[in-house]
């Protein structure tokens, strides 16, 4: 069928509404934070999440992004069903890993959190597309609001309380676990109980329709966690503790609209490129790239001009090297952004060894180039460096990403 902007608009404004509800608090609230919580304690922070992204993106072997492919209920719900059971079993492994690391290592207690942190961030992705499938829009965004504003509430809260690293991690459970009663509704097919009843065999041949997922786009998303989580260790290893939450409240904040905008049209985006003509497809992709482009230039001019006086007025003089941090990265920041939502388009072309192969050559770029430049010039240098790197990166991304839309799509090949 024919495809126009004007058929993603609707729901993208009903995400993007959310989502801005959803970013307010923090960002109101951001400066109190960086006054509660000392930069260390955002370092220690800052490594959990990126350990706990790790387990998340394994966490349904991203069967959970083949939901808007599946042609009926039924297949639906036997991708659902398979979701479950691969959280089961992610969720386990991420428990035995911590256990291990607080008693074996001698790791802090606060790692114990984490197989709480993957089950709902798994959770969380799952329903998530499985209401993109829907159509269920308003859901998704009070899903966001609950998450991302429950979340600065409560580590507020727990800097009031003084609870130190595990106010900041524990916030954000909380606000998480609420945030995924609005995604609940009944499974299709005889309800919640239904996911419990499918077979082995209609497992199997679910798993091996979609063998693309946990094939391709499990070590892509992967691999981008764990890019993280190394950028983290680099910044500990090179620079200390205070360093990474310099690096984490900068990344923080200037990925946020990235998060907001392109969180709300890779949404509503993906479930219509499946259904897109290829000619069309191609149209609408090179349109949002024009418009994300022209949405982030000022933003990236701002950081340019203005990063450490803005971080420092906001979030108080000892978050200023965070400020010089957003100015060295803001070319990267900006690419991002155009970038970030995009990620939909290879899952619904079916172009994710591809995807896969060019992430790869861009994560190692982007730690060689860190490395580099925290050896060379320290965590400013290591900033630059990495936007020059990604620069080329993204350039190449670009230019290719249209070319990779096939004939014909997907959704009408034969197994």
């Amino acid at each position: 069928m024919a495809v126009s902007r004007a058929g993603i608009l609707p729901a993208t404004l009903t995400l993007l509404a959310g989502g801005l509800l959803a970013q307010l608090l923090p960002l109101l609230l951001g400066p109190w934070l960086t006054r509660l919580y000392l930069p260390e304690q955002f370092g220690h922070y800052t490594l959990f999440v990126a350990v706990a992204a790790n387990f998340a993106v394994l966490a349904c072997a991203r069967y959970d992004f083949a939901l808007p492919l599946a042609r009926d209920e039924t297949e639906a719900r036997d991708l659902m069903a398979l979701c479950v059971r691969v959280l089961l079993c992610v969720t386990l492994t991420s428990a035995l890993v911590a256990l291990a690391a607080a008693l074996i290592v001698g790791a802090s207690m606060f790692w114990l959190w984490l197989p709480v942190a993957v089950a709902i961030a798994g959770a969380g992705q799952w329903l998530t597309q499985w209401s993109t499938r829907a159509g269920r829009f308003t859901a998704l965004s009070g899903s966001r609001v609950t998450q991302y504003g429950g979340a600065a509430l409560a580590q507020v809260a727990g800097g009031l309380a003084q609870a130190g690293v595990a106010g900041l991690i524990i916030g954000p459970l909380l606000a998480g676990g609420l945030a995924l009663a609005w995604l609940r509704q009944p499974s299709p097919l005889g309800g919640w109980g239904g996911l419990r009843t499918v077979s082995r065999s209609a497992l199997r041949t679910i798993a091996l329709k979609h063998r693309d997922f946990p094939l391709f786009n499990t070590p892509h998303a992967f691999a981008g966690a764990l890019q993280d989580t190394l950028a983290v260790a680099l910044l500990v290893v090179f620079t200390g503790e205070a360093a990474a939450g310099f690096w984490g409240l900068a990344i923080r904040y200037l990925k946020a609209p990235a998060s907001l905008i392109g969180g709300a049209v890779s949404q509503a985006l993906y479930p219509r490129l499946v259904h897109a003509t290829p000619a069309d497809a191609r149209t609408i992709v090179r349109q949002i790239m024009s418009t994300l482009a022209l949405t982030a230039l000022p933003l990236v001019l701002l950081l340019l001009a203005f990063g450490p006086t803005l971080f420092a007025s906001v979030f108080g003089e000892q978050w200023r090297e965070a400020g010089t941090l957003a100015r060295a990265l803001a070319p990267y920041i900006g690419l991002h952004f155009v970038a970030s939502p995009l990620g939909v388009v290879t899952l619904a072309w079916g172009a994710q060894a591809w995807a896969l192969r060019l992430a790869l050559v861009g994560q190692v770029m982007f730690l060689v180039a860190l490395a580099l430049g925290l050896h060379i010039g320290g965590t400013v240098g290591g900033a630059w460096a990495v936007s020059v790197s990604m620069t080329l990166y993204f350039g190449w991304f670009f230019w290719r990403l249209p070319a990779q839309c096939p004939r014909p799509l997907p959704i009408d090949r034969e197994l």
